[in-house]
């Protein structure tokens, strides 16, 4: 059992790209869509830290990345603020169910605060109950009044 001092919370590096595609090639796994990974060093590497256009941060256990949390700012016209929007959050097998998730929420928590956002938000599959519980004992609520809805990069040719 790992011991929270133990496990720091910090911002990814430019020098780490293929430790975030590994983390998200295990999410894909996880989550079964793996045929969907089209990212690559070389694309992270460019949009986290030359265009910075989202931002990782992991969770790391004797200089070893053992879980991540991939997130970006978007802005809500309702709240006319910006949010915290969690694209991804993964933890190694064997840590979890020891408090790392909350850590990293914790982190996003207290960033969203500090950047005075008006909400943080996030999607999950509707089978990870293991996730949903988590969520629901963090106090969040699902939207059931919402439908997501997605152009993918083919269709967005074709228009």
């Amino acid at each position: 059992m790992l011991k929270k001092e133990n496990v720091i919370i910090r911002k990814a590096r430019s020098d780490e790209g293929a430790i975030i595609l590994s983390f998200i090639r295990k999410i894909a796994v996880y989550e079964r869509l793996s045929d969907q990974v089209e990212a690559t060093e070389a694309k992270l590497t460019e949009a986290l830290f030359i265009h910075q256009d989202a931002h990782v941060i992991f969770a790391v256990h004797d200089d070893v990345p053992i879980a991540f949390a991939l997130y970006y700012f978007h802005f809500s016209t309702f709240k006319g603020k910006k949010g915290l929007y969690l694209e991804d959050l993964y933890v190694d097998e064997p840590y979890r169910h020891q408090g790392i998730g909350r850590q990293l929420f914790q982190y996003l928590i207290q960033l969203a605060k500090k950047e005075k956002c008006g909400r943080m938000e996030w999607t999950c599959l509707d089978w990870n109950l293991p996730a949903i519980d988590f969520y629901r004992q963090l106090g969040a609520e699902p939207l059931s009044e919402w439908t997501t809805f997605r152009l993918d990069e083919k269709t967005l040719e074709r228009l």
